[in-house]
């Protein structure tokens, strides 16, 4: 599935998003937008064929652009980890449990938000890590802790680090359990 996801500020500073796919299932492209970390608005349009499905799509592009939105390409978002620490080095099943619920809890809250995008995960080093791009680093991080504390994932052990997409070695703790040093 393919998503063009577009992001405006306004000249009063507050940032917007539209995003579309097309949900090929059921034929349809979903619409959706909203000020970025607020829940959005979503509209639902049936497509008559696959043609009539590009052109929505296409015709949202346009409309996108013309009112002002643009794609904000990675290289301009911040990396935003959460972090959990563990008890071991490599993570146990309930860790790995842990993994799947934090990643499919923080995808849905950043993705219905228009916060931005969860990355990958991966567990090292006693540390479960899952990466985000987010165009607003400080909403990307207030989404998550209010995701993770909704979800009632082991919030005491959470920390987030928030760095620029091209230089993650210069990752800063952001949120934690006390004033350490933030490390992947």
């Amino acid at each position: 599935m393919s998503i063009i996801r577009m992001y405006r500020r306004s000249e009063d500073d507050v940032l917007t998003f539209r995003e579309a796919w097309l949900d090929e299932e059921d034929g349809v492209v979903v619409v959706n937008h909203g000020v970025v970390g607020h829940h959005s608005s979503t509209q639902e349009t049936q497509a008559a064929d696959a043609d009539a499905a590009e052109q929505l799509m296409a015709a949202f592009e346009a409309q996108a652009a013309e009112d002002g939105y643009r794609v904000v390409p990675d290289e301009e978002q911040f990396w935003v980890v959460a972090q959990f620490a563990l008890k071991t080095a490599t993570g146990t099943e309930r860790d790995r449990y842990l993994e799947r619920k934090a990643k499919d809890s923080i995808t849905a809250y950043l993705a219905w938000r228009g916060v931005g995008t969860v990355d990958r995960s991966e567990i090292a080093n006693s540390k479960l890590n899952i990466y985000c791009l987010a165009p607003d680093p400080a909403k990307a991080v207030t989404a998550i802790k209010v995701c993770l504390r909704e979800a009632k994932l082991d919030f005491t052990k959470l920390s987030i680090g928030v760095a620029p997409h091209d230089d993650l070695a210069a990752i800063k703790q952001k949120h934690g359990p006390r004033a350490t040093t933030f490390t992947l």
